[in-house]
């Protein structure tokens, strides 16, 4: 009973936070443009201070562990196939593939993972790492995706000879969420000790990326059509997006971690968990900001925060030492 009264408080704030956002919608109490001006401002501003903060303060040594391993295995083929998927059976093209491999297999880490693994696993030390692997690894694959997929409409340089290395060359410099990253890690490569007033003006920024993505997604429940090519994900669609996110990525986790790795029963715990958690909402907000169908991503992220409550109760009953 606690667990799952800790479990109800990890979520509450994700439901309550997109609420507000849809009845703020509802109400036009922002402006037609709110959706688009938040979502911007989540890219290009909070989210890059976030992941810079977060960044240059970690010192990701554990990226070579086998739990990381087993998550990265389970995480690469879910993801993968998610993104066959789309392409294959639903027309997508390679950037909304992205997405939909993305929405599969892109963990709700940061907001969710934490608190979870407090309450069920002790600590968040594994958390941590999971989060340094997508941000540091993950997350360039999807944007790289993301910007090659999308370069034919971004106009001159897009179909020349030679535009498309260019645009992968340069996207560090052009991505601001990439270009966060790579300056947190150069940070915390050479140690440098950063003023407080600049790490804390970070944090204070950054502390604002994940309500105003929630409350972004929120808006984006109300007022039409989702955002990008006019087709919105069908039923089936997300619901092979949501099936793969809650069902089959920690299933996956538990076989390389448990059969193939054999980790003991507290790491497999650990894999699992992180491996059930919902898709993030950094699916929806790189799908506004590059232009393509959100309805994808925003009905993933939704019904999979719903779907999550079960598997990662169903998780910690099955794997945890009390059971």
């Amino acid at each position: 009973m606690a667990d799952m009264h800790a479990l109800l408080s990890a979520f509450a704030p994700i439901w309550m936070l997109t609420a507000a956002g849809y009845a703020v919608g509802r109400s036009g109490l922002l402006g037609a443009q709110a959706e688009a001006v938040l979502g911007r401002f989540v890219f290009h501003v909070a989210m890059p201070a976030a992941l810079f903060g977060m960044v240059s303060r970690s010192r990701p040594a554990g990226f070579g562990h086998l739990p990381v391993v087993a998550f990265a295995a389970a995480t690469a083929l879910v993801s993968g196939l998610g993104y066959v998927v789309a392409r294959r059976f639903f027309g997508r093209g390679r950037a909304d593939g992205a997405i939909s491999g993305m929405a599969s297999g892109y963990v709700n880490s940061a907001n969710l993972g934490i608190p979870v693994a407090v309450q069920v696993l002790g600590d968040a030390s594994f958390v941590a790492q999971v989060i340094l692997f997508q941000v540091l690894l993950v997350s360039p694959v999807i944007l790289t995706l993301l910007d090659s997929g999308t370069r034919a409409a971004d106009g001159p340089g897009g179909g020349r000879p030679g535009g498309g290395l260019r645009r992968m060359l340069t996207m560090p410099v052009r991505n601001p969420v990439i270009m966060a990253s790579l300056l947190g890690v150069a940070v915390s490569a050479t140690g440098l000790r950063l003023p407080a007033a600049l790490t804390h003006s970070c944090d204070l920024l950054g502390a604002a990326a994940v309500p105003t993505a929630l409350v972004t997604l929120g808006l984006s429940l109300h007022g039409g059509p989702a955002r990008g090519t006019g087709r919105v994900a069908g039923r089936a669609e997300a619901g092979t997006a949501v099936a793969l996110k809650t069902l089959a990525q920690p299933l996956a986790a538990f076989l390389v971690a448990g059969p193939l790795l054999g980790l003991p029963d507290h790491q497999v715990l650990a894999v699992v968990l992180c491996s059930a958690l919902p898709t993030a909402q950094n699916a929806f907000v790189y799908a506004r900001e590059y232009g393509l169908d959100t309805g994808l991503a925003r009905d993933s992220v939704v019904a999979s925060t719903v779907v999550s409550m079960a598997t990662l109760s169903f998780a910690a009953w099955a794997l945890g030492p009390a059971r």
